[in-house]
């Protein structure tokens, strides 16, 4: 899981599977709460299911502003990307 588009298809799968999201809802610049109806215990459950794919600690400060699916997106590339 390096590229935005293995990163983004993962957390996809992850929301459909695990949150039941409708997959047609999960776009690229959706909300995680206005959208995607997300709360913020959702939001730690899925750092957490995160931390398990990338087997790596999540600091959960690289979390605290996200908003968004991209927002998600671009926290875990960075944190894949600084821990080769």
């Amino acid at each position: 899981m390096h590229t935005r588009e293995e990163i983004f298809n993962t957390i996809k799968d992850i929301l459909v599977k695990d949150f039941d999201v409708k997959e047609s809802k999960i776009k690229i610049d959706s909300n995680l709460v206005e959208d995607l109806d997300l709360d913020s215990i959702d939001a730690v459950d899925l750092v957490v299911k995160l931390q398990t794919i990338i087997d790596r600690k999540v600091d959960p400060e690289d979390f605290k502003q996200i908003r968004t699916l991209q927002d998600v997106v671009d926290a875990v590339e960075k944190i894949v990307n600084n821990n080769h």
